[in-house]
């Protein structure tokens, strides 16, 4: 059986594409090209937290209302 690989010389690979060892300068990821990567799927809703989902009325403002605080809020 194999012995354990020891802390100091463990390389982690890329969160993205799990090839190569991860760059310091952009940990956890091995380049800026995994990196955008990774940033492009958060912003196009690749990724996605479970949970309940939304009315559509949370997310529209109310009848009337302009968005602003008045002092009856």
């Amino acid at each position: 059986m194999s012995q354990p690989v020891p802390p100091e010389k463990r390389q982690p690979k890329c969160a993205q594409c799990r090839k190569n060892p991860v760059s310091a300068e952009y940990r956890p990821f091995c380049s800026k090209r995994c990196a955008d990567v990774d940033l492009g799927k958060w912003l196009n809703e690749g990724y996605s937290i479970p949970g309940a989902p939304m009315d559509e009325e949370e997310d529209s403002p109310r009848p009337g209302g302009n968005g602003d605080m008045s002092a009856d809020d």
